[in-house]
């Protein structure tokens, strides 16, 4: 089963779940964690059901290619890392 996990950023907001899934895409993959905590769909995708601006999803060490459709393909062992950019200085 592919593994999403979620930047320790998230959690000064809310729980972050570890998800297993069988999911077959990065957006099913996403839906399963948000079945868990649906507060953590607000700070991953905006209004349209697209990436924010401010996260990143990777797949297998390397950065998802699609950000409003979430097509990106998972395998069975894939590992799924979702990121928020920090700002500030």
């Amino acid at each position: 089963m592919a593994t999403v996990f979620f930047t320790p950023q998230l959690q000064r907001f809310t729980t972050t779940p570890q998800v297993q899934t069988d999911a077959a895409t990065l957006r099913e993959a996403l839906e399963a964690a948000f079945a868990v905590n649906p507060t953590l769909r607000g700070y991953v995708l905006d209004d349209q059901g697209h990436l924010r601006a401010n996260v990143v999803c990777f797949i297998d060490g390397r950065r998802c290619s699609e950000r409003v459709l979430l097509t990106d393909p998972l395998h069975a062992e894939s590992r799924v890392h979702v990121l928020q950019a920090l700002s500030g200085g």
